[in-house]
């Protein structure tokens, strides 16, 4: 089902997105994950991402929003991205989150050309443990400029 939003954006309710558990989770730390793309198939990608964290023992995913189609941002030369926000329960660190994150999405063909650059999958750590920190790795959290986009508001405002 889609639900169109006004001209440029669009909600898409796909298998697993929404999605919502009543499991209980030993995990002990929160964290919301800003995912994405716009290279090849992304709906199937997104799907593929949620049984990839779904069967990763340190995770444990407890929602997940509708997938939002919307205009690039940045270099606007591009196809339109379609992004989603997952929440999840993990015992992975912060450090080790992020360090997972850019595992899978070399596992997703990601490549890092340039700066807003088309891609098949991204992935950004939007919080965690409501924890403020900034790490010179290149990790900041919250991620810094979440709030400005819509990209991620739209999708974490439908989190239930």
């Amino acid at each position: 089902m889609v639900k169109v939003l006004d001209s440029k954006n669009s909600l898409y309710y796909e298998q697993f997105y929404p999605y919502k558990t009543n499991k209980k989770s030993s995990k002990k730390n929160i964290s919301v994950l800003g995912v994405g793309g716009n290279i090849g198939d992304s709906i199937k990608t997104l799907k593929r991402l949620f049984f990839c964290l779904k069967a990763h023992k340190k995770i444990a995913i407890i929602q997940t929003s509708p997938i939002l189609k919307n205009p690039p941002f940045g270099y606007l030369k591009q196809a339109y991205f379609y992004n989603a926000v997952i929440q999840i329960k993990t015992d992975f660190s912060a450090t080790e989150l992020l360090q997972f994150a850019h595992y899978v999405e070399k596992k997703f063909n990601r490549k890092r050309s340039f700066k807003n650059a088309p891609r098949t999958l991204d992935i950004d750590i939007i919080t965690y443990n409501n924890d403020k920190f900034c790490y010179k790795k290149g990790i900041n959290i919250p991620h810094p400029k979440y709030r400005g986009r819509p990209s991620v508001m739209i999708p974490l405002k439908l989190l239930k």
